[in-house]
């Protein structure tokens, strides 16, 4: 006989009762590759898993999304947990997860992987971006728990080293959720409040990866990046590497060797004071008896006749150089006097009084221009004959012009 017939809501009603009891699907884990991601603006998170057949919608809660420490992504293959729902009016079931990792690996390992290659490409590990730390701080900022081993190692190695400085405890939390924003909120303050700390000392005793996780946090990591004191990450052992770490201006290995980085030995610099001080005492002292030994030496009666005698000969050497300068300077004037004597007996052989002296005149016209040619003369022209004693004028009574000249 055949059942009578049920609405569709009874059906999915009916299935979603019976997803819901059966103890498996209550409680059960799939390994599949995300796919068809979509974070809804609510804060929840739903994508589908897959393999090589088959394919299963999945649902992640808002309350859980936000406590993830890596980002999902497509293709990331993962682990799911949860319980089977039906959604009854699509008539669609889904996985609600509680639970997800990365198949493989542990969320904290993806988690830290992801913000470290995050933080390194925006450059927050970059050599040229690290401050040196101060050789001799006057004042140094610790930022770690006040009940824990690590202020106390850290108090303890300052002061056996060096009483002259000064330390500010600023307790945090540096574990469990609330443990981050402190530390971060921590190295803000002491830049903001204590800009006279030399140095800032971040960090904690060893543990586990999880208890560990603070300094693994974004929001230390870009603090300690911005900060303007330097800062020296001391977490964990010599084994354990936080983000902390990569960012800080300097890592040490544990939160004792932080505070041996971070202040000089006194009485190793005072020893060294001592030992300088007795090496330049020896040296100005050998220097010393050098020079007295070097005064002793001396023959002052010998030293007076090589003085006589080197200025014998510079004497003798300047009187050389007056003697030869003299020479070269009669040799000069000898010269000169040779050549002005040329150029004025060159002179007198052009002066036209020395050839009116051997029987020429030079006759001038009415204007007293000098006539070259007997053809610019006139009969009856009056004309001035300029002798060497004298003038005498003239008058043309007659012109004779040479016969080879054409006219």
């Amino acid at each position: 006989m055949a059942i009578k017939p049920i609405k569709v809501s009874q059906l999915n009603g009916y299935i979603k009762r019976i997803l819901q009891t059966d103890p498996l699907l209550g409680n059960v884990s799939v390994v599949g590759e995300i796919s068809n991601l979509k974070f809804h603006g609510s804060g929840h998170v739903y994508f589908s898993l897959k393999d090589e057949n088959s394919r299963l919608n999945c649902f992640l809660p808002c309350e859980r999304a936000e406590k993830l420490r890596y980002e999902l992504s497509e293709g990331m293959e993962v682990t799911a947990s949860g319980y089977i729902y039906l959604y009854e009016r699509g008539g669609s079931y889904s996985l609600n997860i509680r639970d997800i990792e990365v198949a493989g690996l542990g969320n904290l390992s993806v988690a830290f992987e992801k913000l470290k290659a995050k933080l390194e490409a925006e450059g927050l590990f970059d050599p040229a971006h690290k401050k040196p730390i101060p050789f001799f701080p006057e004042k140094v900022a610790v930022v770690t728990s006040e009940t824990g081993a690590a202020v106390r190692d850290i108090l303890k190695i300052i002061k056996s080293k060096n009483n002259y400085v000064d330390v500010l405890i600023y307790p945090v939390l540096v574990q469990g959720p609330a443990a981050a924003g402190q530390i971060a909120e921590a190295i803000d303050q002491i830049n903001l409040r204590f800009p006279e700390v030399d140095t800032i000392i971040a960090g904690r005793g060893g543990g586990a990866m999880e208890e560990l996780w603070a300094f693994n946090e974004e929001i230390v990591a870009r603090s300690i990046y911005r900060s303007e004191i330097p800062v020296i990450s001391a977490v964990g052992h010599e084994t354990d590497f936080t983000i902390a770490d990569f960012v800080a201006d300097k890592r040490a290995e544990t939160p004792t060797a932080a505070a041996n980085m971070a202040v000089p030995d006194i009485g190793e610099l005072k020893a060294y004071v001592r030992d300088l001080k007795e090496k330049l005492t020896a040296a100005a002292d050998s220097y010393v008896r050098y020079q007295e030994m070097h005064l002793k030496s001396l023959d002052l009666a010998a030293f007076k006749r090589d003085l006589e005698s080197r200025v014998v000969m510079e004497q003798m050497r300047i009187e050389n150089i007056r003697s030869e300068m003299g020479s070269r300077i009669s040799a000069i004037v000898e010269q000169f006097e040779k050549a002005m004597k040329l150029y004025k007996a060159n002179l007198d052989s052009l002066n036209p009084t020395a050839i009116m002296s051997r029987g020429y005149g030079a006759v001038l016209d009415r204007e007293r221009r000098l006539i070259d040619s007997s053809k610019k003369l006139r009969e009856k022209d009056l004309l001035t004959v300029v002798m060497k004693d004298g003038e005498a004028d003239c008058e043309v009574t007659q012109i004779r012009r040479n016969s080879h000249d054409g006219n």
